[in-house]
Protein backbone atom coordinates (compact mmCIF):
# COMPACT_ATOMS: atom_id res chain seq x y z
CA UNK A 1 0.00 0.00 0.00
CA UNK A 2 1.36 3.49 -1.07
CA UNK A 3 0.64 6.36 1.64
CA UNK A 4 1.19 10.03 0.21
CA UNK A 5 0.31 13.49 1.47
CA UNK A 6 -0.39 16.47 -0.11
CA UNK A 7 3.26 17.18 -0.01
CA UNK A 8 4.01 14.26 -2.58
CA UNK A 9 2.26 15.82 -5.14
CA UNK A 10 3.83 18.52 -8.05
CA UNK A 11 3.28 21.90 -7.72
CA UNK A 12 0.32 22.32 -10.42
CA UNK A 13 -1.60 19.78 -8.27
CA UNK A 14 -0.84 21.41 -5.17
CA UNK A 15 -2.82 24.87 -6.45
CA UNK A 16 -5.68 23.04 -7.53
CA UNK A 17 -5.94 20.82 -4.62
CA UNK A 18 -6.12 24.18 -2.37
CA UNK A 19 -8.72 25.98 -4.65
CA UNK A 20 -10.50 23.26 -4.00
CA UNK A 21 -10.49 22.92 -0.44
CA UNK A 22 -10.25 27.21 -0.04
CA UNK A 23 -13.48 26.47 -1.60
CA UNK A 24 -15.00 23.94 0.38
CA UNK A 25 -13.92 25.37 3.66
CA UNK A 26 -15.76 29.12 2.62
CA UNK A 27 -18.81 27.28 1.33
CA UNK A 28 -19.23 25.28 4.94
CA UNK A 29 -17.68 28.14 7.35
CA UNK A 30 -17.17 31.26 5.46
CA UNK A 31 -19.74 33.43 7.10
CA UNK A 32 -18.21 31.94 10.78
CA UNK A 33 -14.70 32.79 9.41
CA UNK A 34 -15.41 35.93 7.97
CA UNK A 35 -17.01 37.12 11.57
CA UNK A 36 -14.26 35.62 13.34
CA UNK A 37 -11.61 37.78 10.97
CA UNK A 38 -13.24 41.03 11.79
CA UNK A 39 -14.02 40.33 15.20
CA UNK A 40 -10.27 39.68 16.04
CA UNK A 41 -8.68 42.04 13.80
CA UNK A 42 -7.13 39.08 11.36
CA UNK A 43 -7.03 39.16 8.04
CA UNK A 44 -9.52 36.78 6.03
CA UNK A 45 -7.41 35.25 3.39
CA UNK A 46 -4.94 34.50 5.67
CA UNK A 47 -7.33 32.51 8.21
CA UNK A 48 -8.83 31.00 5.15
CA UNK A 49 -5.69 29.81 3.57
CA UNK A 50 -4.71 27.87 6.74
CA UNK A 51 -8.05 26.57 7.06
CA UNK A 52 -7.79 25.24 3.76
CA UNK A 53 -4.14 23.44 4.58
CA UNK A 54 -5.69 21.92 7.54
CA UNK A 55 -8.40 20.69 5.37
CA UNK A 56 -6.61 18.94 2.87
CA UNK A 57 -5.74 16.62 5.28
CA UNK A 58 -9.09 15.18 5.84
CA UNK A 59 -9.27 14.69 2.36
CA UNK A 60 -8.99 11.05 1.00
CA UNK A 61 -7.17 10.88 -2.42
CA UNK A 62 -8.14 8.31 -4.88
CA UNK A 63 -5.88 7.06 -7.98
CA UNK A 64 -6.78 5.22 -10.50
CA UNK A 65 -3.69 3.63 -12.28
Amino acid sequence: MVYLNFTNFDSETQEHLLSVSKEDVESRSGTELRKFAETHDKDYNALLEEEAMRNLYHYDFVFNM
